[in-house]
């Protein structure tokens, strides 16, 4: 049987956020692909230790973020030394498709259903590996897209002080919108294209958590299917968060009773848009943490101020502060280049927490140390540790209201552990 080793690489994480480990989402969809002659070994780097000297066949790079990129070149080289073959793929290696083909053995550009990775595996065993698999926007039927392959993942591994985190599950792809900062539209086209969602329950019923993340690029893109999703997740009481949801208040309602936990909701302004928006979704017992990106042109250092005295004054439960980043296939990252305003393209400095490029109202210093003042002014008065702990109080609330508090809060061993010795009923 064939030995694989697929591997998700390390990159820096936020200085300034609370560390944590969510399970990644690529790379058990892509085993989902892979046929069950081949034996599996995931490592995820920023969890699992990565022996690079270990015997394996064939190398499968999954590789969703820009700073990703430096540490999987450096991988594929201790491998290809060795002489194993290395295939790429994932967002990045999509977004940096030329650099990476230079890195690796094969390219896989695309999704990988309907059969697709499984023609790669089999041209490497024939010894006929093509350089490039181009699908690129060439999409799988959406009916061919199954559940993920959860089961390579070290469970253990992804824990908050003992506390299981979400896994990761995703019900659509594709969006409609073409926001500035985002690449969605380039990677994934401008179709939304949703799955069916009786398969999407199945996956989702299967998943051991009763805590999901459904990843979705956005819940605002069709209100008849929003609305049917919500309505079949009801009856199984999992606990979910998302990226924003259309903001209507009968949806948002429904949201809630579906088991909307919190959402993900970007602040960009300081507007009564924004204001009600999140007072909707507090008021549905809708948790909101702020998606916060600074250096766009209409920021001064005045007004990322008054934004974060905005946040504190709406009470946002949580807020992520991100860097306004030129990752390539952007509409920013076309009007940057443009008007040379990329400072440099070190890609493991492109984390979002440092800035690449000349803003308009700032010295890029200036706009770095506002980025610290942003963090360090909202959770001046309760630590990221404690608002965290907040959310994590109010899902138990929702848990214990349905009976379902006792089944989700352990790690996959521990509650082996508990049903052994029969301590909690239900575990």
């Amino acid at each position: 049987m064939p030995h694989l080793t697929l591997i998700y690489p390390a990159w820096p994480k936020l200085p300034e956020q609370t560390e944590f480990h969510l399970p990644p989402h690529g790379p058990v969809c892509l085993a989902a692909s892979i046929p069950e002659e081949y034996n599996i070994c995931f490592i995820d780097e920023n969890v699992d230790t990565l022996d690079l000297e270990a015997g394996t066949d064939l190398v499968l790079l999954s590789i969703m973020l820009t700073c990703q990129l430096p540490r999987g070149f450096e991988i594929a080289a201790r491998y290809r030394e060795r002489g194993v073959r290395v295939i790429a793929g994932g967002i990045s290696a999509m977004l940096h498709a030329e650099e990476v083909a230079e890195h690796v053995d094969s390219l896989f550009l695309g999704e990988v259903e309907d059969g697709r990775l499984a023609k790669v595996l089999a041209d490497w065993k024939k010894g006929c590996l093509k350089p490039v698999y181009d699908y690129f926007l060439d999409h799988p039927p959406i009916k061919s897209v199954g559940p993920a392959r959860r089961e390579i993942l070290n469970q253990e591994r992804y824990t908050y002080r003992g506390i299981r985190m979400v896994d990761l599950v995703h019900a659509s792809r594709g969006c409609r919108f073409n926001c500035f900062p985002c690449s969605t539209a380039y990677l994934g086209g401008r179709q939304f294209r949703p799955r069916p969602i009786d398969t999407v329950m199945k996956e989702i019923d299967g998943i051991d958590n009763n805590r999901l993340f459904l990843v979705d690029n956005s819940l605002a893109q069709d209100r008849k299917w929003v609305l049917d999703l919500f309505a079949a997740l009801k009856p199984l009481k999992k606990k979910w968060i998302s990226h924003p949801i259309l903001d209507e208040e009968y949806v948002i309602a429904k949201a809630a009773e579906a088991g909307c936990w919190y959402v993900y909701q970007a602040v960009f302004d300081t507007s009564d848009v924004i204001r009600n928006r999140v007072r909707r979704l507090k008021d549905n017992g809708i948790g909101v943490e702020a998606a916060v990106l600074l250096g766009t042109d209409n920021q001064d250092e005045d007004y990322i101020k008054r934004l974060l005295d905005f946040l504190l004054e709406i009470n946002v439960d949580m807020a992520e502060f991100s860097i306004l980043t030129p990752f390539p296939h952007t509409p920013i990252t076309a009007l940057f280049e443009r008007d040379d305003r990329i400072l440099h393209r070190d890609w493991k400095r492109y984390t979002t927490a440092e800035v690449c490029f000349r803003p308009k109202h700032m010295t890029p210093d200036k706009l770095q140390q506002m980025y610290h003042y942003a963090w360090r002014a909202f959770f001046q008065d309760m630590s990221q540790s404690l608002r965290m702990a907040r959310l994590f109080q109010q899902v138990i609330r929702k848990e214990l209201a349905d009976n379902t508090y006792e089944s989700l809060n352990l790690s996959p061993d521990r509650r082996k552990r508990i049903r052994a010795k029969g301590e909690v009923r239900g575990a």
